[in-house]
């Protein structure tokens, strides 16, 4: 079995770079999944001030000259 993680000598280089690249692919999915909820809340604060700027229409269409 320690010749199998050993791999003829390159064992620490391959497991290493699998280590590193697991570790890239986390941190970027723990950024991406924060910025998604950053953008969320924008979005819902960006709604909200637009909705209390729209002016509100009238019900009945005969109302306007």
């Amino acid at each position: 079995m320690s010749d199998y993680f050993m791999m003829e000598g390159y064992g620490l280089y391959i497991w290493s770079s699998y280590a590193i690249t697991a570790v890239a692919m986390v941190f970027l999915l723990v950024t991406s999944l924060r910025g998604l909820g950053q953008s969320r809340i924008e979005l819902d604060q960006l709604e909200t001030l637009l909705k209390s700027r729209r002016p509100r229409r009238s019900k009945s269409r005969d109302a306007r000259p």
